[in-house]
Order: C-alpha cells, then structure tokens, then sequence
C-alpha cells in the first residue's frame, strides 16, 4: 500500500520527489539525534539495572517521537520559505505544489516510508537467524504483526503530516497537540507486546479517525466519496 501511494501520487513529479526526499532526511536526522541521545544515556546507566533500562528504553521512544514532530514543524517552517521563493520565481505567481501538496508528500508520505524503511530493516535482520520465531513458546506471529505495524505507523504518518500542516497554517494548535498525543499513544502501545492486540487494534482504530480527519480537512466529503465509489465525476 505504501509503494502504491508513491507511485501513483508522487512518482510522476519531479518536485514531490526532491521534497520527499528532503522530508525523508529530516525525518533521518531526527532519529540519528534521538538514538544519539538514548546511546549516552544507555551507556551512563548501569546495565545489571533491568528496571532502569526499561525506564530509559520509555524515555528513548518517547523523546525520539517528540523529535521528530519537532523536525515536522522545522521543516514546514522551510516548507513556507521555499513557497514564497516559489511563487516569486513563477511567471504566473503562483507556486507549482500547494503547501496541502506538501503536507502529504513531505511531512506525510516522506516520514512514513522512512520510518517503514528502518522499521523493515530491523526485521529482515532479526529475520537472518540464528532461532526459529516461537520455539520457546512465543508467539509465531512476530514478522507478521509487525509488518502491519509498519504499515500502520506509514499511513499514520501520511495522515499527521496533513493534519499537523493543516494546524501549522491556521494556527489551530490543538490540532498539533493531537498529533503528537496520537503519536505517542501509538508508539507506547507497542510496548504492551507480544501481546500484539494490545499494539495492533489501537493503533488501527487510531488510523482509520486520523484518516477520516485528514480527509475532511483536505476538502472531502460523504458525497465526494459517493462519487468515487461510483465512478462519477
């Protein structure tokens, strides 16, 4: 699902791949800051303490969400700039991609592909052995629950990145404040596995209100949907 969004949404424009891309790197250095920060701490600690490094563990995720919806809005900030150098250098004085446009493709489908892109990394490793998944008794649905993680933590960035901008813009930040709350909602419940329910129904009841949100924020409607459904235009 996710490579279909990019390709069929984005990978025909030359410029929502560049900003992609850009939005994918800030995404990069906010994790690079964060695991920085959770290393030093981890290092400081004293191992032997088990309580204490599940503590740092909590802090490590949750400081690492906050940075990166602080480099969201770092990067909507230049997002802004480069819009007003976009506008005055078109002949028609207007920019080429609305900052909606942006929203999904930056903030949104940037930092989820990234997100899902080191999320499938880390489990492809895990995948090459040695062990077998389950053979102490744990649960055997490991690799495929969390590939559903992965694509539910990819569309709810897509959705963020809509809503966070749309916040940004009109200057509702109770919008904002629901972002980072949903995104630390999602990232603490994977704490709850291997009990999977705990994690997986969460998050995909979240998903499914963040998009209906940001679909009614970006200009859609019960009847526009009608519409699509049914082939009309």
């Amino acid at each position: 699902p996710a490579l279909s969004l990019f390709l069929f949404t984005i990978a025909r424009d030359p410029l929502r791949i560049i900003i992609l891309i850009a939005g994918a790197f800030f995404w990069l250095v906010s994790l690079l800051l964060s695991s920085l920060v959770w290393f030093i701490a981890v290092k400081a600690s004293d191992p032997r303490d088990e309580r204490l490094q599940k503590g740092l563990l909590i802090f490590g995720v949750m400081f690492s969400v906050l940075l990166q919806e602080a480099f969201r809005f770092l990067y909507y900030k230049l997002l802004r700039k480069a819009i007003e150098g976009l506008v005055a250098l078109s002949e028609d004085g207007c920019s080429p991609i609305s900052i909606q446009q942006m929203a999904y493709a930056v903030a949104g489908v940037g930092f989820g592909l990234m997100s899902g892109a080191f999320s499938m990394i880390n489990l492809l490793a895990d995948a090459l052995g040695p062990g077998t998944v389950g053979i102490h008794g744990d649960s055997q649905l490991y690799f495929l629950t969390s590939a559903f993680m992965t694509m539910v933590l990819i569309f709810l960035h897509t959705f963020w990145g809509i809503l966070f901008f749309h916040g940004c813009e009109n200057r509702r930040w109770w919008e904002i404040v629901a972002v980072v709350v949903m995104h630390l909602a999602v990232s603490g419940s994977t704490f709850c596995n291997p009990l999977y329910v705990g994690s997986l129904v969460p998050s995909y009841l979240l998903m499914a209100a963040a998009a209906v949100w940001a679909y009614l924020l970006s200009g859609g409607s019960a009847q526009n949907l009608r519409r699509f459904l049914l082939c009309k235009s």
